[in-house]
C-alpha cells in the first residue's frame, strides 16, 4: 500500500516544496484527525493522482482505525458531489447571467443530507474539494456554512491548504 513517504519520494527535486509542505500541512494544523484525514481523501479524489489517493487512504485508515470508513466514505461523496456541483455552479457564475441563475438544477444531492460523519465536518470537506475545483460560489457558499456551524477560520484555512498542497503533489507527480 503506498503512503505519505512513497508519495514524498516519487516528488523530483523539482518539487521539494511540495514535498515538504506535504507533511507539515498533514501535521501542524487546528483540525480534528477527522477533519484532516476527511480533507485528505476528499481532495486526493479530487485531484485524481491513484498513488496519492492510494496513500491518503492508507493514512486515513492508520490513523483512524475503526473511525476511519465513515470518513472515508463521506469523503468519497463530497469529491463526486463537488465533482458534478462545482462544474453546474462554476457555469452559473462565468456566464454571469440572470437568467440562469433562476433556471432548476435538477442536479441529485440526497447525499449532503444523508452523512455518515457530521453535517458541519462533510460541508468543510466539500469546501475544500471546491477550492481545488474552483468554484468560488461553492467556496463561498461551504465557508458560510462551516463558519456558522463553528469551523474557526482557522480550520478553514488549514482544509484549504491541504487542498492546495495535496494538488500541487498531483501535479508534481504527472510532470
Amino acid at each position: 500500500m503506498a503512503s505519505l513517504e512513497v508519495v514524498r519520494g516519487e516528488l523530483a527535486e523539482a518539487h521539494k516544496d511540495t514535498r515538504m509542505n506535504l507533511q507539515s500541512v498533514l501535521e501542524n494544523n487546528s483540525l480534528t484527525p477527522e477533519q484532516r484525514w476527511g480533507v485528505a481523501v476528499a481532495c486526493a479524489f479530487a485531484a485524481r493522482n491513484e498513488l496519492i489517493k492510494k496513500a491518503m487512504l492508507h493514512e486515513a485508515k492508520q490513523a483512524l482505525g475503526d473511525k476511519a470508513e465513515p470518513v472515508i466514505e463521506d469523503a468519497r461523496a463530497a469529491a463526486s458531489l463537488m465533482g458534478m456541483n462545482n462544474i453546474y455552479y462554476r457555469f452559473r457564475h462565468m456566464v454571469g447571467k440572470e437568467s440562469y441563475s433562476t433556471k432548476r438544477a435538477g442536479l441529485r444531492m440526497n447525499r449532503l443530507g444523508q452523512v455518515l460523519t457530521n453535517k458541519v465536518d462533510f460541508e468543510l470537506v466539500c469546501l475544500a474539494v471546491s477550492a481545488i475545483n474552483g468554484c468560488e460560489m461553492c467556496v463561498q457558499s461551504h465557508e458560510k456554512v462551516v463558519t456558522e456551524g463553528g469551523i474557526s477560520e482557522d480550520q478553514v484555512n488549514d482544509a484549504v491548504r491541504i487542498a492546495s498542497v495535496i494538488h500541487a503533489a498531483a501535479v508534481g507527480l504527472e510532470s
